[in-house]
């Protein structure tokens, strides 16, 4: 019996260990993004830790491998308007080339709208490249 996509994929919150499971070979493959050290990452994921909710990178790893193939992030706009609401923004959503038709996208998505929705935001945007419209429609954008 094939395994099921589920049972295939760790979907989450970055964490540490997600540096050594490519999680900076994988933006690589959205923009150009240098390599960085162990521990240049790890400064960056402890202010970005600091900010708890209000910036979250999601990740999804293939757990045979133990690599990750898919990544996005949301930051939490705190406003005055609207009864001082928020307003989450999804960022640098990206999959794998290698993984792409396993609705990892759709999962990377939806893990970040029901955290947007969970902290109490009034709305969510993404901006994404025309080419990517289709997607992003069939994802509820």
């Amino acid at each position: 019996m094939e395994e099921d996509v589920e049972s295939r994929f760790r979907v989450g919150r970055l964490e540490v260990s997600d540096y050594e499971k490519g999680f900076i070979s994988l933006l690589s493959q959205l923009t150009i993004c240098p390599p960085i050290s162990l521990d240049e990452f790890c400064s960056r994921f402890m202010e970005i830790e600091a900010l708890d909710d209000d910036h979250v990178i999601c990740v999804v790893e293939a757990t045979k491998q133990g690599r990750l193939v898919a990544t996005g992030s949301i930051f939490v706009e705190q406003k005055f308007l609207t009864g001082c609401g928020k307003v989450g923004h999804i960022k640098d959503v990206v999959i794998d080339s290698a993984a792409r038709g396993m609705r990892l996208g759709q999962r990377v998505v939806g893990f970040l709208s029901k955290h947007a929705r969970s902290v109490g935001c009034y709305k969510v945007i993404l901006d994404c490249k025309p080419d990517n419209r289709g997607f992003y429609e069939r994802c509820g954008f």
